[in-house]
């Protein structure tokens, strides 16, 4: 692996830290005091990530993409997290899983979610069903060549500005050494299809105006051509292309731990107690050390994922390690720029508790620490057949 970044990755990053800062920076404000964005501004951080060229920047050139390779696309990804989650969503990075549409459905979600007319929201998570997937309760029955719905997601991030939802739904069971077990099915949904409704959800202490939502079934038909992929194949789906989202929350985790140690570090070489700026005392000094320590580590551990990727290289216990390791760096990075800035650190003048408030989901959503744990030993253990 290259370490260094080519000219157009430089320019890259700058061009997106610039955007951050002059678009998403002085918005931040707002939406932490009122917990929401306001749909102008949305749509005019839309519309400026149009003007760049980066809406749908990681799909392929030939669905209207910018092509992007892993990396870069990473890059992207750790400069936005510099930013305000719920102002960023606006950027447009649509579900890779569209991918997997077929001719109709390119037309119709693919094709005008990477133009950025249209906005998806991916619904997995259920009240009884978090990390056991195949426990989901939400079930279709079939009736004629039409699916019947019924049932309830929850914690759907975004799904208030989505036009149409990513919906994974049991649509039968099988039976298998370990007991039965749900078949599952990826269906795409319109907003405002008869039966299907997008309620308000849960007042969240991370991610201030990044709703999550509440997806109520109440005997919606949908049919056949709506599924994405194969009948029962939603599962096999949900592997092959969702291992992205563990790696832009890594990426995501480091963009706002730099923002963090960027503001603590000037602050400890300026600000003087007792005579000398508290930078001097070992420890405030050992507190930078193992800060851009772990950040560093973090980084690379992301970046060396995504060059595996772009090798088509296996990268599933890469990305859990990048993305556990990540989420939980930027816990303690936050906690000890706080404890840096000492009582200023918790007002409202800096955005240090914001950012140490959001940190704490990122070690739940997109599968919990355990969860990637869980990846990483599995696939230490079995070449040893345990």
């Amino acid at each position: 692996m290259n370490f260094g970044l080519t000219d157009e990755q430089e320019m890259i990053v700058k061009t997106v830290r610039d955007f951050v800062e002059t678009e998403i920076y002085p918005h931040e404000d707002e939406v932490e005091r009122t917990g929401i964005v306001r749909p102008e501004i949305g749509a005019e951080i839309a519309r400026k990530s149009k003007e760049l060229g980066f809406f749908g920047c990681a799909f392929p050139e030939d669905v209207g993409g910018g092509g992007l390779d892993h990396v870069t696309f990473t890059l992207v990804e750790r400069e936005l997290g510099r930013g305000s989650l719920a102002l960023s969503a606006y950027f447009g990075r649509p579900s890779g899983i569209l991918m997997g549409c077929n001719d109709e459905q390119r037309e119709r979600y693919l094709l005008p979610a990477v133009r950025g007319d249209k906005f998806d929201a991916l619904a997995m998570t259920e009240p009884d069903a978090g990390s056991d997937v195949r426990g989901m309760k939400c079930f279709a029955k079939k009736d004629g060549d039409d699916w019947i719905v019924n049932g309830t997601k929850h914690f759907i991030s975004h799904a208030n500005i989505a036009d149409f939802v990513i919906v994974f739904i049991a649509t039968g069971e099988e039976d298998t050494p370990r007991g039965p077990k749900k078949l599952i099915t990826c269906f795409l949904v319109d907003r405002g299809t008869p039966g299907f409704e997008i309620r308000e959800g849960y007042n969240s202490v991370s991610h201030r105006g990044y709703h999550n939502c509440i997806l109520n079934f109440d005997n919606c038909r949908l049919p056949s051509s709506q599924i994405l992929g194969e009948l029962h194949k939603g599962f096999d789906l949900a592997n092959d292309w969702l291992y992205a989202t563990r790696i832009t929350v890594a990426a995501t985790c480091v963009g706002r731990a730099r923002r963090a140690f960027e503001l603590a570090l000037p602050y400890a070489a300026e600000r003087k107690q007792f005579g000398k700026p508290i930078g001097a005392n070992q420890g405030v000094s050992f507190k930078l050390a193992d800060m851009i320590t772990s950040i560093d580590a973090a980084d690379y551990l992301t970046l060396a994922a995504a060059w595996r990727l772009d090798q088509g290289l296996p990268a599933n216990r890469e990305i859990a390690s990048a993305k556990v390791f990540a989420s939980e760096m930027l816990g303690r990075v936050t906690d000890e720029a706080i404890q840096i800035f000492g009582g200023m650190g918790l007002m409202d003048d800096l955005p240090l508790a914001r950012l140490w408030r959001d940190a704490r989901v990122e070690r739940i959503w997109d599968g919990t620490s355990e969860i990637q744990r869980h990846i990483i030993s599995r696939d230490l253990l079995r070449p040893y057949g345990a």
